[in-house]
């Protein structure tokens, strides 16, 4: 369970006096004194113009209602839980490889391991706030974080981090009522859970559509920063959409988050980010810094995929996802020509499950994934979101290039269980990777290499032996290893073979390479050096 924000103390600088700045007001004016070499400069004051203050009263009266509308409905959630300060597991589907634990999960309330950008800060303690680490036995900790009500009979969506684990649960309403509070579901895979509290007539929030998002929309968050700091409320604006979950280092987790400034700290995760029309468009859940503190980077899980998620834990106790069953790629400049593609739109399929419903549909490896249901899909990550928001079981039709041509693909969606392959999109910059490239040498995949390297009898293709620093191979991520499964789209079958084809690509010319590695097969742009 989280650390609480009870805990933090905030350091004030004290000042021993006022700094004069040798700046007088005279007659009307203002006389700035020389420093540094800087000449002195006086000017008149101007008289404000009306319509620029009645522009900003106008705009401070919209914000204010927006508050006032959406405060209401905003709660803070304290949570006590027991800990034996040891980490949870989380299964990833992948037999073939240790998956590190989540990194906000190591060492409950102990964050100083942790690299800046995978610091999770609601209801912990991150950077100066980390309490004091305790011995490795059960213990009572305390968590605070934020939540909404979405309905007026007790409904609350908030973080699933910040009541895992719970075994008390109180709610703080802004009418000043603590209530307590019941965990109705969980779904660890986006963070999202809902809470109840026994109640009628509450003011709730109405659902936005986060689809309809554009960056530099107005954006309100609420919550309570620090835990002390109950119903707080920030303005910012939406500084980019479809960002990848770098919050978790489960690949199979939907991204697709919302990138805001408005400002978000320790205690803020689960509380709503709003629209100007005090709509619900997501739930705060991260930020990336280097303090612990907001720097100017939060993120929310949009409000497409929590509201499924919630009226699915309201429904039944639990949430399902939808699972294809593939590894992808992003379409991007320097892939697209091998594809024959003219724009970077899309997901490439690097590698299919077997026994998957996208076997079973006849999806292939080189296959571009370009619309779903008719809804152009821009890369692997909008795909991943749409496809985990499918109910198992649904058929969708899936617009695809295959050798340039346009093809239609009708599949129906698998369920995705912690040991199910899920669509998974390999642009994510949290996950781990080796290096390597061309210069690199490789070797013919006997059976020993085969039982040395864990791979599949499946996996056909070459041994990467061993790469070269700062080499085009090591730039494209290669390691020893890795297996090569193609070359520029033909199949790969011995090392001799590979090295002609090496060869004979045109001096200059960027190779593409499926590489198997660790499990998943993914696409990879090399460019060779020139005199290579």
């Amino acid at each position: 369970m989280t650390v609480s924000t009870n805990q933090l103390v905030v350091k004030i600088k004290q000042y021993a006096g006022p700094v004069v700045l040798g700046a007088a007001i005279v007659g009307g004016a203002t006389l700035f004194l020389n420093h540094n070499g800087v000449h002195a400069a006086s000017f008149a004051a101007a008289p404000l113009d009306d319509n620029s203050v009645s522009s900003l009263v106008a705009l401070d009266n919209a914000v204010e209602q927006v508050a006032a509308r959406v405060t209401p409905a905003v709660v803070n959630i304290a949570v006590t839980s027991k800990s034996n300060g040891e980490a949870d597991s989380e299964e990833d589907g992948d037999d073939q490889q240790p998956q590190q634990k989540p990194q906000r999960q190591q060492g409950r309330g102990q964050m100083q391991g942790l690299p800046p950008e995978l610091q999770q800060f609601f209801g912990q303690g991150g950077g100066q706030f980390n309490m004091q680490q305790g011995p490795q036995q059960p213990q009572i900790q305390h968590g605070i974080g934020s939540g909404i009500i979405i309905s007026p009979d007790g409904y609350i969506v908030t973080n699933n981090h910040v009541v895992e684990g719970a075994t008390q649960i109180k709610v703080t309403l802004n009418d000043r009522r603590v209530l307590t509070g019941k965990v109705v579901g969980t779904d660890k895979l986006t963070d999202i859970a809902v809470v109840k509290v026994d109640a009628q007539n509450l003011p709730s929030i109405a659902w936005g559509d986060s689809s309809k998002l554009r960056p530099g929309q107005t954006v309100l968050a609420f919550g309570s920063p620090f835990g002390s700091l109950q119903f707080s409320v920030t303005r910012g604006i939406i500084s980019a959409l479809n960002r990848p979950n770098t919050f978790t280092d489960n690949r199979r987790a939907p991204g697709g988050l919302i990138q805001t400034d408005a400002a978000i700290n320790p205690g803020n995760s689960g509380g709503p980010l709003v629209n100007a029309r005090a709509e619900l468009i997501g739930i705060n859940n991260g930020i990336i810094t280097e303090s612990g503190s907001f720097a100017g980077a939060g993120f929310a899980i949009p409000s497409q995929t929590v509201r499924s998620v919630a009226d699915q834990i309201i429904k039944s106790g639990s949430a399902h996802h939808g699972y294809l069953g593939i590894t992808m790629n992003d379409v991007t400049p320097e892939n697209a020509s091998f594809f024959k593609l003219k724009d970077a739109d899309g997901a490439i399929v690097s590698q299919v499950s077997p026994d998957s419903p996208a076997g079973k549909a006849g999806l292939k490896s080189g296959d571009v994934i370009r619309s779903l249901d008719g809804q152009t899909i821009i890369n692997g990550s909008a795909l991943q979101v749409a496809v985990s928001e499918d109910m198992p079981g649904t058929m969708i039709s899936l617009g695809i290039l295959r050798d340039g041509a346009s093809q239609t693909v009708s599949i129906k969606v698998g369920e995705y269980h912690a040991k199910a392959e899920m669509a998974d999109n390999e642009g994510d910059p949290s996950a781990p990777t080796k290096p390597g490239k061309l210069g690199l040498g490789v070797g013919d995949l006997t059976d020993d290499v085969r039982q040395q390297l864990r791979v599949p009898e499946s996996v056909k293709g070459v041994a990467v032996e061993s790469v070269r620093p700062s080499s085009p191979a090591e730039e494209a991520g290669l390691a020893p290893g890795d297996v090569i499964l193609e070359l520029n789209r033909q199949p790969v079958q011995s090392a001799d073979k590979f090295i002609s084809g090496v060869k004979a690509n045109a001096a200059g010319k960027d190779m593409l390479l499926l590489v198997w590695s660790r499990g998943n097969a993914t696409y990879r742009v090399v460019k060779p050096n020139s005199a290579g």
